[in-house]
């Protein structure tokens, strides 16, 4: 569906014959329970496991006719099988081989996403050490605040992707569930055990209580997990995006050699990356809602999450995983630039001090709301172009009764803002 955005390991998961050779595991697995349990002899156990396969052009084939993409495989690993094909798929239906399988092929792109989760945080982590004290604006309403540093930024995208790992390894074992329990999950032609054996040599959990198909809250938590993992993506390209807008330039996409911003304006330079992984945010977030939808199905089951899972599972994945490795890239090669980030700072001529003053005001005995009013009406003259924020303090009579030149010029000092910055560092990185 979105080959574009498809990386090669990722997409050997979704492969047909990937697809495929999981139906025929689980296949192979339920003959070897049944056997156990005396159904199948052994002889023919060990035909089947020996000489089962399947041709993907004949399964298409078959599947024109039929009209029934599990019988079209059935009948194709039959033709390799022979006689012994009989024991195949004894007792269950579609379903048990189709949400099984399905599980398999989620927990394997969830290790996938789970590995790249981990390269993120570990590209967040060298840059957020790099930039631990580069002094930078931070910004309330996209209003100069007070100042923070480039590091913080990073270490708390590192931290909320710390939790998206968990948040997915929840995920992994929440889809790590099967079902071998029949046509509307009653055992009613499948024995408990076969299930069990099964289920355990393919690494998998039992759904205690199943209809026709494992529960679709469990798929639901899966994608939205995914959704929440991509809007973390998304928030830390938002943030690239505004601070590589020319008024700012703190930090800015790798621009390669030869690569061209625009076709009418050769002098442009685009955060088009960031602006990439924004819109496919919003496409994983459909897949979250599409999820949702296939919660609710009639009675012990109907086919309309069908279609959409052979999409979203697909897709979802690829994009994520496409999301996670760009944007761990992105930050990798990400140019900072901390004199725009001085430059910026001093553009609000000192006001970005205003509480460390009305602070200080308040510590001499004066009332908070006096105080406030005291530093306000200095820094609406700053506003008003008509001094800096530490001149107009200087000049004002009411302010200088108390504090002397000397304590209004401290509280312009930088350091209280970044000394506890290793303190933060050791609660998201576990060192100093």
């Amino acid at each position: 569906m979105i080959a574009r955005y498809t990386r090669k390991e990722i997409a050997r998961v979704w492969e047909i014959e990937n697809r495929f050779r999981k139906w025929l595991e689980v296949e192979l697995r339920v003959c070897e329970a049944w056997q156990k349990r005396g159904r199948i002899p052994a002889a023919a156990l060990k035909k089947i496991v020996k000489r089962a396969n399947f041709d993907v052009k004949r399964i298409d084939e078959i599947e024109k006719t039929v009209k029934h993409d599990v019988i079209a495989f059935l009948t194709s690993v039959g033709e390799y099988v022979g006689r012994d094909s009989r024991y195949i798929h004894m007792g269950l239906t579609s379903s048990d081989v189709l949400d099984t399988s399905f599980a398999l092929l989620l927990r394997e792109a969830s290790d996938i996403i789970i590995k790249d989760i981990k390269e993120l945080m570990r590209a967040l982590k060298k840059r957020a050490l790099e930039h631990r004290y580069t002094v930078t604006i931070g910004r309330s309403h996209g209003v100069h605040a007070e100042p923070t540093t480039f590091g913080l930024k990073l270490a708390l995208f590192f931290e909320e992707a710390k939790r998206n790992l968990a948040r997915m390894e929840r995920a992994k074992d929440a889809i790590s569930c099967g079902k071998i329990s029949g046509a509307v999950g009653t055992f009613a032609n499948v024995e408990p055990s076969v299930e069990r054996y099964a289920l355990k040599r393919l690494g998998l959990k039992p759904e205690p209580v199943s209809t026709q198909i494992v529960q679709r809250d469990r798929h639901a938590e899966f994608f939205t997990t995914l959704a929440i993992v991509a809007a973390s993506v998304e928030k830390i390209a938002v943030e690239i995006r505004h601070l590589q807008r020319t008024e700012v330039l703190e930090a800015e996409e790798p621009f390669t050699i030869g690569q061209k911003g625009s076709s009418a304006m050769p002098h442009k330079r685009n955060p088009v990356l960031s602006e990439n992984l924004t819109g496919l945010a919003r496409l994983v977030r459909g897949y979250a809602v599409s999820a949702l939808e296939n919660v609710a199905l009639w009675h012990e089951r109907d086919i309309s999450h069908s279609s959409v899972e052979r999409v979203i599972g697909p897709d979802a994945t690829i994009v994520v995983d496409f999301m996670l490795a760009r944007a761990a890239g992105l930050i990798k090669d990400l140019a900072v630039y901390p004199e725009n980030m001085k430059r910026n700072m001093e553009k609000s001529r000192g006001l970005v001090f205003s509480q460390r003053v009305m602070l200080k005001l308040v510590k001499k005995g004066i009332p908070r709301e006096d105080a406030y009013r005291l530093v306000q009406r200095c820094a609406m003259e700053v506003w008003k172009g008509r001094h800096d924020f530490r001149t107009a303090l200087l000049k004002d009579r009411e302010v200088k009764k108390y504090l002397k030149p000397k304590e209004i010029r401290g509280c312009f000092d930088i350091k209280p803002y970044i000394k506890n910055v290793d303190y933060i560092f050791k609660r998201v990185f576990g060192q100093g």
